[in-house]
């Protein structure tokens, strides 16, 4: 009985505890996700193993996404009844490295901006940044904002990080279409 117990004990200790962050291994799909759980499948991410270091390769779902010309750039997006997400990529250098304490890299390549359905061009404040955390096997994150004119002008020679912790913002509750990201 007292083996029971401890056992049972023990079992409750490890769910309350936090999940162990696996390493990231094999290709995955890349989904971002509605307040109602909709998942929309935006494209794939294979991870691999260089030496000590994880790599990646992004490829998106260009079945998902429309083309649209926004402000004298092409842009693909994603279309929403209100609101369209449209991909921003990053336009300085990346390794492309990750690891389940540092997916910054990763979160460099998703990065978006919002606009109304109906509005011509975009503003670059409207960023979306998605922060990343590992969970398991897969990735999960939650939608900030973030000012994209951070990133209008090249960072200094070495510098592979110039988004700042200040320059990225919680929004304010239920006021995003695709509040979230899970890579799974």
């Amino acid at each position: 009985m007292r083996r029971l117990f401890s056992s049972i004990l023990l079992l409750g200790l490890a769910s309350a505890l936090p999940s162990v962050a696996k390493p990231l291994t094999g290709q995955k799909e890349i989904f971002l996700v509605d307040d109602a759980g909709h998942r929309i499948l935006i494209g794939y991410v294979k991870f691999s193993q260089n030496g000590e270091t994880t790599i990646y390769d992004l490829e998106f779902n260009d079945e998902v996404f429309s083309e649209h010309f926004l402000s004298m750039r092409p842009f693909k997006c994603l279309e929403g009844p209100d609101k369209h997400w449209c991909h921003v990529p990053y336009p300085y250098e990346l390794q492309r490295y990750v690891s389940a304490e540092d997916l910054t890299d990763l979160e460099y390549d998703l990065l978006f901006i919002h606009k109304g359905a109906t509005e011509y061009g975009i503003n670059m404040w409207n960023g979306i940044y998605y922060r990343l955390n590992a969970d398991g096997d897969h990735l999960v994150g939650q939608l900030h904002e973030m000012d994209m004119d951070v990133l209008s002008a090249p960072p200094e020679a070495g510098n592979l990080r110039p988004i700042k912790h200040d320059d990225i913002h919680e929004p304010d509750p239920d006021s995003h279409w695709l509040p979230g990201i899970v890579i799974e």
